[in-house]
């Protein structure tokens, strides 16, 4: 059994510093938030990919503690970063990160995908780390809803475990009419779909 010193520690923030594609970014998060101690691979292999212009609108879906959104605000200061997480403690200390890094171009809100954001939001590019247990259905809503929430030309990048490469590209296919492979690493695959 843990003795009471142990689970005190337990309970204290998980603090770290990453430096994403040239971005050095400060981070707290906790224990039951995916990935809490440092950013994993699939995150690094999607930042690395992320093409982003100064003045781009911006959404992180399941953003987490933010380390995708807090990369896109960092790289569009004139733009508008949303981070949507369904976990409440995930979208506590995405903001909280947000204004210890000194970004106030971005927030984090609850929704589970899209379904508790402004309808009238559009952006020019969606980056999400698709957890692979989302289940199909889930899937198959932030596709849909991803393309019709970009504004035309904006883009959707994801990344997903390799076992749901072939499923991502011929939903892509199907949903935006086009898919690019951008990587593929030994566990992780990052993808890209346009909307025209």
């Amino acid at each position: 059994m843990l003795n009471q010193e142990t689970l005190d520690k337990l309970r204290q923030d998980i603090v770290f510093e990453a430096n994403l594609a040239g971005e050095a970014l400060s981070f707290h998060s906790t224990w039951g938030i995916f990935s809490p101690r440092d950013i994993d691979e699939g995150t690094r292999l999607l930042v690395d990919r992320l093409e982003i212009q100064p003045t781009d609108n911006c959404l992180d879906l399941g953003c987490g503690y933010g380390p995708i959104g807090l990369f896109m605000a960092r790289r569009a200061p004139q733009g508008q970063t949303l981070m949507l997480d369904k976990d409440f403690m995930a979208v506590e200390y995405a903001n909280a990160n947000a204004k210890r890094n000194g970004l106030d171009n971005t927030q984090a809100s609850l929704s589970n995908g899209f379904d508790h954001i402004d309808p009238a939001l559009r952006f020019d590019i969606i980056a999400s780390n698709i957890p692979a247990k989302v289940g199909k259905e889930m899937l198959s809503l932030i596709l849909h809803d991803a393309r019709q929430r970009l504004n035309p030309g904006g883009k959707l990048y994801v990344v997903t475990i390799n076992g749901l490469r072939q499923y991502m590209k011929r939903n892509l296919n199907e949903v935006f009419g086009n898919y690019k492979k951008l990587k593929q690493g030994k566990t992780y695959t990052v993808a890209l779909a346009c909307r025209d």
